[in-house]
Order: structure tokens, then sequence, then C-alpha cells
């Protein structure tokens, strides 16, 4: 059976709804366990899972970039919060490194017919001017890409439908992410902190 484009969007939405609900369960569990709060109690529940969490950690950031049905700030902030900063970010830059490799490659060899299953024509419409100019879509998307709140996925989508070369987004991609990952890990900890706070009062 073959989707349509617009099918499939419409499943990547109810598919978010639903793990945006599974995620609210999950973190009412993990607070009444008290891990967001005592650190010993969040050791002692990872104690048993320091192999294959985060390899599944990585796996799901993987998903996540590719099919984007959980929101990339809570897979971040989980990364951090369960693993620690300098794991949590290690974890959260090989899956969403790996998972924009596998979009660029999806992109180039399948084309929009792949793109408009994910985003909508318009959404790839604003941006698509960019290309007109190789080397200067070259600058935006490092810039973009290393600027927090830039659309990424998108972006690395379109980079996959360019005559950018594999390396040159290669090494954008490895050189840049790792600024708005460790910005958007550690705004969404201490943030996520402030309000356990508050809530802990």
């Amino acid at each position: 059976m073959h989707l349509s484009e617009k099918t499939s969007r419409k499943l990547l939405n109810y598919a978010t709804i639903v793990c945006g609900i599974i995620i609210v369960v999950l973190v009412i569990y993990w607070y009444n366990l008290g891990i967001f709060t005592d650190q010993e109690k969040m050791k002692a529940y990872l104690a048993n899972k320091q192999i294959i969490g985060p390899v599944i950690f990585v796996f799901i950031q993987i998903v996540q970039v590719v099919i984007p049905i959980i929101p990339g700030g809570v897979s971040l902030l989980g990364g951090v919060v369960f693993f620690g900063p300098i794991n949590g970010f290690i974890y959260n830059y090989i899956g969403i490194c790996i998972g924009s490799m596998i979009n660029f490659f999806l992109a180039r060899y399948y084309g929009k017919s792949f793109i408009y299953h994910i985003i909508s024509e318009e959404t790839l419409n604003k941006y698509i001017d960019w290309t007109k100019n190789q080397k200067r879509f070259n600058w935006l998307f490092a810039m973009c890409i290393l600027a927090p709140a830039a659309p990424d996925d998108v972006l690395c989508l379109l980079a996959g439908l360019t005559e950018m070369k594999f390396w040159t987004y290669f090494w954008i991609i490895i050189l840049c992410k790792p600024w708005t990952i460790a910005a958007y890990s550690f705004t969404l900890l201490y943030g996520s902190k402030w309000i356990l706070s508050l809530l802990g009062k």
C-alpha cells in the first residue's frame, strides 16, 4: 500500500501526539520514583542499564532526527538528565549526527518524493530559494546549523537536494552541531532543575 504524502504527515502528527502523551506519563512516573531530584536514586535506576541504555538512547536520537515524532528538545534533555552532562552530550551528539547523515542520503537518493512525506511542500518552498547559489547555500547552511532555533531537519533534507558535496555536509554537521546541542542541552537541564526546585517548594 502506498501512502500519500499528506497521509504520511498526518500519521507523523498523530505519532507525535502519542509520543508526547507517553513522555508525559514517563516523566510523571520517573518523578514519582525520585530520579529527577535524587542523584542516588537515578544512579540506582541506571545501574543495570549502563550498556543497553546508551545504545537505545542513541538509536532513539537517530530515529527522532529521521522521523520527527519526538520533540528534539525532549530527547536532548533526556540524554543530559539520565546520563549526565558529559555522557549525555556525547550520546546526543552521536545520535543526531548519524540521523543527520541519514537524512542527507535519503533526500539525495529519493528526492522530494521522500521529503514530502516528512514535511509539506510549503515548508520546503520557504527555503528552496536559498539553493539557487550553491556556495551561498553552503555558508547559510553552516550558519543555521551553528545557530540555535534554526529548522535543522528541514535544511538537512534540503541540502540533500543540492549539489553540496557529502564531505562538505559531513564537516559542517560534525563541527557545528556540538555547539547547538550543548546550548540546548544545558539550557533545558538547568531550566528543568529550576522548575523542579519550584515544585519541590
